[in-house]
């Protein structure tokens, strides 16, 4: 059975649909060990011997490409990696398996680090910079431009077939209230997110471990998420 240690982020998501899109059930070949981030789960030495950057998701299955464990973190390496284990959502051909990846590092480096920062400033900061609001308030609205002029020429993300690319970006959109977005200046991306939205694998990816969020609204909990415990030697 793979173990994936999460928690239900965007990232954590990410992982969840992935496993059930490639017909991998939670319970019977997957299980879900939470990793309470607000409570600092993420920084205790046995997480760290699987995740060293501290974050989740992070994975561990017993039967790895070479027949022995593989333990891997990073939501979009192991997006990767299931997509090889199960020859699913990543295209054959190298022109369509490219313009894939183009999509998911497009997610990586822009859509989770830039939304995440809109979601910080706008809403976690302990202190409102109209300045930083203001930045990544336009950065989000402008990603989603870019997503909303590709899906006006392509049925899915990265090709007219749904991949690792859609599953990528799908859970950041979720909270596109709190990133200051209003659906209506981007159709096309509103369209396919409510069909990404339908699919009865993402419907149970995105519940897997909800019942355990909490906001986040105490001192220690924002300490250990965005203050100096981040920080410390380990």
């Amino acid at each position: 059975m793979i173990d994936v240690y999460s928690w239900p982020t965007p990232n954590g998501h990410k992982v969840h649909i992935m496993l059930e899109e490639c017909g991998l059930r939670l319970g019977r070949d997957w299980r879900a060990i939470p990793v309470n981030i607000g409570s600092g789960d993420q920084f205790k030495p046995e997480f760290l011997a699987i995740s060293p950057n501290n974050k989740i998701p992070a994975l561990v299955d017993p039967h790895g490409p070479d027949g022995k464990p593989i333990a891997l973190f990073e939501s979009g390496a192991i997006l990767l990696y299931l997509a090889a284990k199960t020859g699913k959502l990543l295209p054959k051909t190298d022109r369509l398996k490219f313009q894939v990846l183009q999509w998911l590092m497009f997610q990586m480096g822009g859509v989770g680090p830039m939304l995440g920062q809109a979601h910080h400033f706008r809403i976690y900061a302990p202190e409102k910079i109209d300045y930083a609001v203001t930045r990544y308030t336009n950065e989000a609205k402008r990603l989603y431009g870019v997503m909303d002029r590709q899906l006006a020429s392509s049925k899915f993300i990265a090709c007219n077939q749904y991949t690792i690319a859609d599953i990528a970006i799908f859970p950041w959109l979720r909270s596109w209230e709190n990133q200051g977005i209003d659906w209506a200046d981007y159709p096309h991306l509103k369209k396919w997110f409510d069909l990404i939205s339908e699919r009865p694998a993402v419907k149970r990816g995105v519940q897997v471990l909800a019942d355990l969020r909490r906001p986040i609204t105490g001192d220690k909990e924002r300490e250990i998420l965005f203050g100096s415990a981040q920080y410390q030697k380990r």
